[in-house]
């Protein structure tokens, strides 16, 4: 072995001076000679190093030091030679050929003498414990462990040096990076004490990172046209042998793996702003799904091979998701050179395409890869499920930029499914991938310790101020509700209908934004995802058999969210669709025109809101309903006529709302003989200049949903019919309004009244400056013939977008959106702030929902059970007196009032008892 070593740097010496005559043609004979001479010593040295290995007492041949310096001596060899390979060509393959078998031999001989040495013997030895490589151990294993640190250290020089040739040395990459990986997982985690493994680490990340730069780089100056498959192809295998080798090492090395943790973060993040990027043009969609592919899966399983080890502690696993889910965490990793190479990776594609900048490429970047990591969580540790759990606030703050709001909607990304002998790529929205993988993160959190955080932090986010992050929320807990276990539903009804019951009051019922209204919005959403048995106890925990101010506050508001009456089962949806009924009869036969003027007007009239509110879904005798409905109606028109009380005004507005809604939904609603009457009022009450429009906007939408039905009456078109006229003035007004809710209640109604009545004249019903007929883009001019043009594409359904395609115009009009949004959620937060709370009703919901009730005396609940009977006692007796004495209504309307609020006061003793019938 030693005059091998001498052969090798006698080679190594004049392989430079035989390289430089070849370039100045001289000596050819001489070049000739040298190359076969080092074709020998690589043969010979691979031929030693081979029968070295099947040497049963290596001792006894060859002394360790020159084993050690025989292998240092032949990969440096093989390093210079590939240093001049080009240069080589009649002798490159040769050489290639001969190298392999040099490199192989070494490996081979590592690999065999680990088999006989005592690793756990050395990893106890002090001396190696305290760095020191002069340990003679029990075992002796000091001088292979210096032979394998060598040999680890040279080939990870030949695989960096491989790395740099555009794939003339793929061989020579494969086979040192491999070995590499060989000999690691044969040390059995030992060789850490003496060997830094980080370091190897960080290189394969840095060639992975660099191969992604090259290729961004060459994409985006290039304008060719689309990438092919070849090319992409081409460019992300190396940086998947990369990201594998590197994942095999972190799996053996996790603790040296995570001492380099922002580089290998920092990668994951650079190929998720890449594949952001490529998504957004379509000659890289291809690129695109080839990272979603190759580069997603190892990127996953390079962050999980640390995340899911048991040698990394708790506390540095959530600092690997704090450096990447923390605002601006990215700025503190600049002086990085992966951060480097990210920032200029995001910089690439802005500044070549106007599409995307690099801010919004790298934001999107780290907001994909938590999409990622909720996708792969499957087979995440409990204690990385509570850290992803505990970083599901980060991703709701993100949402709410502008930027990220924007492209959210508007982005497709692709995502690979199958297996390695059948994969699929599907392209799907940015937004739907995120619901799917929070609904795939819930079902693997849904057994660990994370499940009772992520029920928290659902349940708290459920009144949060930004609308995405409502749907979001409603989105996931419908989907328990379908797929979830019975007692983990009944346990989010349960909590959700206790939050009800404490935010249930007077003023908050028409408020559409209350928390109220909101979590009844919830509860009727959830409902109808769920089981009718779900349903049955919704409905059941709110109303049941209760009568109090309380549970009719409730009703109203949990059925104008749209709770549908046909989730219930049969017995007991009868029995609500009678108590509707009777309470609603019962209501028209009071006298309520002294109670317009306060707010408690919308309480005593609720029948009226109720009825109206459970149309959509459930079926009632008109016969009951109709007469009655018609006087109340006249009844409210003549208050508004006469009134000029602002509050009665504003209340009779929202009463003549819920009537005419009532009224669209009767069938034969143009038969009633009182139908002139009533359209000539709406008219005086609609067209009035002497009244203020302040409270007419609450409904004009169920005017306009009213008028369609006069398509089945006769209407006289002559000048002189003031009923017709009348209608002409009411569509005007109507096909004036500019805001985009009620212009579109207002050509729907114009279009099925248009459709189905018997008038010729349909232009005297459009005005000269409708909505549509006004042009934005020229100055906001009228023109007459764009309305009917504009009317047909309305009506046909022209202009409805059938796919995703977005545009800079689009873009922008969502970032508007977005920050008007965002506006309102810091205005909302700064509030809540103030008054001391996180949301609405955060309060008194983690009062109610986490901690258990204090169980009171026996006493109380029966004497508040008490009470409540005395209630419903009174309320029947109530009722049988309006019957018996009807010309006493103003004895009976003063005992009513003090009986409502009696109700009230016993309903709010029976919520905080936990009374079972409150």
């Amino acid at each position: 072995m030693d005059l091998g070593n001498k052969a090798s740097l006698w080679s190594r010496k004049h392989l430079n001076m035989t390289a430089m005559s070849m370039e100045e043609s001289q000596e050819e004979k001489h070049s000739e000679i040298f190359f076969q001479l080092l074709l020998d010593v690589l043969n010979f040295s691979a031929a030693s190093f081979s029968a070295l290995t099947h040497t049963d007492s290596i001792q006894e041949v060859v002394s360790m030091d020159v084993v050690e310096r025989s292998f240092q001596e032949q990969l440096d060899l093989i390093k210079v030679s590939m240093e001049y390979l080009k240069k080589l060509e009649a002798r490159s393959s040769d050489i290639l050929k001969a190298s392999q078998l040099v490199i192989d031999s070494i490996i081979r001989f590592c690999s065999e003498q680990c088999q006989v040495k005592d690793w756990t013997n050395f990893a106890k030895c002090p001396e190696v414990e305290n760095g020191s490589l002069d340990c003679e151990g029990p075992t002796r294993v000091n001088p292979v462990v210096k032979i394998w640190k060598c040999v680890i250290l040279k080939l990870c020089d030949l695989g960096i040096l491989a790395s740099k040739d555009g794939g003339h040395l793929v061989s020579i990459l494969n086979t040192s990076w491999k070995g590499v990986v060989r000999l690691l997982q044969q040390g059995k985690g030992s060789l850490e004490v003496v060997l830094n493994v980080s370091n190897i680490i960080l290189e394969l990340i840095s060639l992975a990172c660099g191969s992604l730069r090259m290729a961004a780089t060459s994409w985006s100056s290039a304008s060719e046209g689309p990438i092919s498959v070849a090319v992409a192809r081409r460019a992300f295998i190396p940086v998947k042998f990369y990201l594998v080798n590197a994942v095999k090492i972190s799996s053996i090395y996790p603790t040296q793996a995570f001492h380099v943790h922002r580089g290998i973060t920092l990668c994951a993040t650079m190929i998720s702003c890449l594949r952001i990027s490529l998504s957004k043009e379509r000659n890289f969609k291809i690129a695109s799904e080839l990272i979603s592919e190759l580069l997603e899966p190892m990127t996953m399983s390079l962050l999980y091979s640390i995340l899911n080890s048991d040698e990394v502690k708790e506390e540095m696993k959530f600092e690997i998701l704090d450096s990447l889910f923390t605002a601006g965490c990215n700025d503190s990793s600049r002086d990085d050179s992966c951060g480097k190479d990210m920032m200029q990776l995001g910089k690439i594609f802005s500044e070549a395409h106007d599409s995307i900048s690099s801010a919004n490429a790298l934001l999107l970047g780290r907001i994909l890869l938590f999409i990622c990591l909720l996708r792969f969580s499957i087979n995440a540790e409990e204690n990385v499920k509570l850290g992803i759990t505990r970083k599901l606030e980060w991703l709701f703050n993100m949402l709410i930029e502008e930027e990220v709001y924007a492209f959210i909607f508007s982005m497709q990304i692709p995502l690979s499914y199958g297996t390695k002998e059948k994969m699929e790529t599907v392209w799907e929205p940015l937004f739907c991938s995120l619901l799917v993988s929070l609904k795939t993160f819930t079902v693997t959190a849904s057994c660990g310790i994370a499940w009772g955080e992520l029920i928290s932090f659902l349940l708290y986010n459920i009144f949060h101020p930004h609308l995405i992050c409502q749907e979001i929320i409603m989105d996931i807990l419908c989907f328990l509700m379908r797929y979830a276990e019975n007692s983990v539903v009944n346990d989010i009804i349960d909590k959700l209908c206790s939050c009800f019951k404490s935010v249930a009051h007077l003023p908050s019922l028409l408020d559409p934004g209350s928390a109220a209204r909101k979590i009844a919005r919830s509860l009727s959403l959830l409902a109808k995802c769920g089981t009718q048995s779900a349903a049955d106890q919704v409905y059941g925990s709110i109303i049941g058999e209760n009568r109090s101010q309380l549970s009719s506050v409730m009703l109203v508001a949990f059925l104008m969210e749209g709770f549908s009456m046909q989730l219930l089962s049969d017995s007991l949806r009868e029995i609500a669709k009678r108590r509707i009924i009777t309470d609603y009869c019962a209501f028209m036969g009071t006298s309520y025109g002294r109670y317009l003027q306060n707010d408690s007007c919308i309480l005593s009239m609720a029948p009226v809101f109720v009825l109206s509110a459970s149309l959509l879904s459930t079926q009632f005798d008109e016969s009951d309903i109709n007469k009655r409905t018609l006087k109340f109606l006249f009844a409210i028109m003549g208050i508004l006529s006469e009134s000029t009380d602002p509050k009665t005004l504003e209340n009779c507005h929202s009463l003549l709302a819920e009537t005419l809604w009532i009224l669209s939904n009767m069938k034969n609603q143009s038969t009633f003989n009182e139908m002139d009457d009533v359209i000539l009022q709406l008219h005086g009450i609609f067209m009035s200049k002497a009244r203020s429009d302040a409270w007419k906007w609450r409904s004009k939408g169920e005017l306009a949903l009213f008028m369609a039905g006069f398509s089945y009456m006769e209407i006289s078109e002559t000048e002189e019919c003031k009923k017709s006229s009348a209608l002409r003035s009411l569509y005007h007004m109507l096909l004036k309004e500019r805001h985009w809710a009620l212009a579109h209640l207002a050509l729907a109604s114009f279009g099925y009244f248009a459709a189905r009545t018997s008038c010729n004249q349909m232009w005297k019903f459009v005005p000269e400056n409708a909505a549509l007929s006004f042009d934005l883009l020229k100055e906001n001019k009228v023109n007459e013939e764009r309305f009917m043009s504009e009317f047909k594409a309305f009506l046909e359904k022209d202009a409805a977008l059938h796919e995703i395609a977005p545009t800079s115009d689009l873009l922008q009009l969502l970032q508007a959106e977005a920050m008007l949004l965002k506006e309102a959620t810091q205005k909302k937060m700064q509030a809540l702030e103030i008054m001391g709370m996180d949301c609405e009703v955060m309060e008194a919901n983690h009062q109610q929902l986490p901690s258990k009730r204090r169980k009171l005396p026996v006493e109380i609940s029966k004497g508040v059970d008490l009470l409540q009977s005395g209630m419903r006692v009174m309320g029947e007796g109530l009722t049988q007196w309006q019957k018996a004495e009807p010309d006493s209504p103003e004895l009976h309307d003063k005992f009513v009032a003090h009986f409502a609020c009696l109700q009230d006061a016993i309903a709010n003793l029976a919520s905080i008892s936990g009374s079972g019938n409150s």
